[in-house]
């Protein structure tokens, strides 16, 4: 499937590199002062014979660390939120209680109004005593001829 190839070495040439040591600064305060006069011009001679002419720099001094906070401003913002978040499911839980609370109560009292009002029907419907309203027509003689009602 691949075609095989002579295997070919090649030289090569391995770097390691070696370490620096760190500088190791004395701590040291910092307090700006204003050089009195100009500073000197410093000449250095090269191996190869130049010679490189300026002036002399102090070393950079590292700024004073700052204090961190005992905790960080995110974590603090983590758990504000996780209280919030709690507070909120308590209030949604207590609403939601509350609502199938009052949901209960309104279907109780329409079945209560339901069972009333259907019992005060049956009792109208099923009353014997008590005339039943209307036209009450007595007929003694009732003579029909040629399909005419005679009274």
């Amino acid at each position: 499937m691949y075609p095989e190839h002579a295997p070919h070495e090649t030289a090569m040439d391995v770097h390691r590199p070696t370490p620096l040591t760190p500088v190791v600064m004395a701590p040291a305060s910092l307090v700006p002062v204003q050089p009195g006069a100009v500073p000197s011009v410093a000449s250095v001679v090269l191996p190869d014979g130049r010679v490189v002419t300026g002036y002399a720099i102090n070393p950079m001094q590292p700024e004073p660390a700052v204090a961190k906070p005992a905790v960080s401003r995110a974590a603090v913002n983590v758990a504000l939120g996780g209280v919030g978040f709690l507070a909120v499911c308590g209030g949604l839980l207590l609403l939601t209680t509350f609502i199938a609370a009052l949901t209960a109560l309104i279907t109780q009292l329409i079945i209560l109004a339901a069972v009333i009002f259907g019992g005060w029907i049956a009792v109208q419907i099923f009353s014997a005593s008590g005339s039943k309203g209307g036209t009450t027509v007595n007929i003694r003689k009732a003579v029909i001829k040629r399909n005419r009602f005679y009274s």
